[in-house]
């Protein structure tokens, strides 16, 4: 409970009106969340814009009302602000007392490999014996409580009442993904992050930013925002960038480039990867329960991450080999086949290629690949996405993903035309299967000993999103499906 006059004194604004003197019992920017006391915030949104919705917030019990444009109220407070999102970012730290700043939190950005490393450091942390939040795409934790995440990071109001519950259980190091999307839209302002971790950069979301380069610099924000020390991998092209317009200390890490840290000798098979940690005059042999070289790009991010925490790396090599794998990210279906089948959240053009590079490194039959592209998102990489799956895939079949409100035939035509100027052929090089669950089972059937069929795209997710509805749908559990069908298991 605050008063109102209190809480918008963060906005910069000091009013000693009788009508400012009444108690905030809570914020919302969704009317429906609206209860007796709260203060609503309205926000404009891509789809809806909250301001259609204030009569609703007032009728569900709002005490005052935060708007970025002139609406006629005449029975609680108004306050007009420039920025509704900025405005609902400082307001929720302020009304749940600075979580963060009691906190340990480490953000991790990137285009690819920000759950990976979340989850390694959070393993690594536990293994110390540190009571520890996870924020992701996958779930949140809290301790050892769980919750389904709707986005990789949560609206600013949200973050900040995940943190105020994490202080009240006793987390003290929280480790968080912090997306372009959160970073554009003040999500993360007022979050007091004590490391930030850059993985790589490669095409994606050039449907919310305007450009590439809108895209680097959104993701740059999160080493802008304090001088605390940075992760980043000096082996992306556009890490000079950002180590430029960071303001802390920067530790590298690397594989191809000079870095702090870097990794030699690597030995890569289907159910791991091993190599020597080297971090100056010291070195380890390091074991990791997850197989790829992008997966030793994000297990040298998350010893860094620990490392500049001041713990040692035997400590923390123990805690990089607790992780057995992450749902959906390079996940092994094994029903006793005898071929390979792996499920891979892959959605972007580089995270589909390393998927496929790592495959090939221990596959000795054919790669076939089932993937698909979303809709409502940058078109751009269809094409591209469907040249790698012919040219480093060895059959592919071509599939919805989560086509949203576009229809997926006319998803998989724009997939299609990047397969037609390799000068595949339908039929011999690939095949177009427009439901999912069709598609897995004829890639499961086509499969020989030997051969891997690697479906990519959605990972962890149980459901698929339609024009009209939500399904529920999970690649896993239809590849295991199909596997016993067909009576290998």
């Amino acid at each position: 409970m605050i008063k109102l006059g209190d809480l918008v004194k963060v906005l910069g604004i000091e009013r000693d009106e009788k009508n400012f003197d009444i108690d905030i019992s809570g914020i919302a920017y969704d009317s429906r969340k609206v209860q007796k006391g709260c203060l609503f915030v309205a926000i404009t949104g891509f789809k809806e814009d909250g301001h259609r919705f204030i009569e609703s917030a007032i009728n569900n019990g709002a005490s005052a009302i935060i708007v970025e444009k002139d609406v006629k109220v005449a029975s609680i407070p108004v306050i007009k602000v420039d920025d509704s999102r900025k405005a609902l970012a400082k307001l929720s730290a302020k009304f749940y007392n600075y979580p963060s700043k009691d906190l340990t939190v480490i953000g991790v950005t990137g285009t690819n490999g920000k759950t990976t490393t979340t989850y390694l450091i959070d393993s690594i942390l536990k293994k110390l014996g540190i009571n520890t939040g996870l924020i992701g795409t996958i779930k949140n934790k809290i301790g050892d409580k769980e919750e389904n995440a709707s986005r990789t990071t949560p609206e600013s109001l949200d973050l900040q009442r995940i943190f105020s519950e994490m202080l009240e259980s006793e987390v003290t190091h929280v480790v968080m993904e912090v997306s372009s999307h959160a970073l554009e839209l003040d999500r993360v302002l007022e979050v007091d992050f004590d490391r930030q971790v850059f993985t790589n950069l490669s095409q994606d979301h050039l449907d919310f930013h305007q450009s590439f380069e809108d895209y680097l610099k959104a993701k740059t924000k999160l080493f802008q925002l304090n001088e605390n020390p940075s992760i980043i991998n000096i082996d992306d092209k556009r890490s000079e960038y950002i180590i430029q317009e960071s303001l802390g200390e920067v530790l590298s890490y690397g594989l191809n480039n000079k870095a702090d840290i870097m990794a030699e000798n690597i030995q890569v098979t289907q159910k791991g990867v091993s190599y020597k940690l080297k971090l100056g005059d010291k070195s380890i042999d390091t074991k990791l329960n997850l197989t790829g070289r992008f997966n030793v790009y994000n297990s040298l991010a998350a010893i860094g991450t620990v490392y500049s925490l001041g713990y040692g790396l035997k400590e923390i090599a123990a805690g990089l080999e607790e992780i057995e794998g992450v749902p959906g990210r390079f996940q092994i279906i094994d029903e006793g086949q005898q071929f390979g089948v792996i499920v891979d959240y892959a959605h972007t053009p580089d995270g589909m290629e390393n998927v496929l590079n790592t495959a090939a490194e221990f596959t000795k039959g054919r790669k076939i690949v089932v993937f698909g592209c979303g809709g409502d998102r940058d078109r751009k990489k269809r094409p591209i996405m469907g040249r790698i799956g012919v040219t480093l895939g060895d059959f592919a079949i071509v599939t919805s993903d989560n086509p949203r409100s576009e229809k997926p035939m006319e998803i998989i035509n724009e997939i299609e035309v990047g397969i037609k100027n390799e000068g595949k052929e339908e039929g011999k090089d690939y095949i177009i299967i427009e439901d999912r669950a069709t598609a897995i089972k004829k890639a499961i059937d086509l499969a020989n000993p030997e051969d891997i069929v690697i479906i990519v795209g959605k990972g962890h997710e149980t459901y698929q999103i339609l024009k009209d509805k939500t399904i529920d749908f999970d690649d896993r559990e239809v590849a295991r499906d199909a596997i016993r069908a067909r009576g290998e298991s």
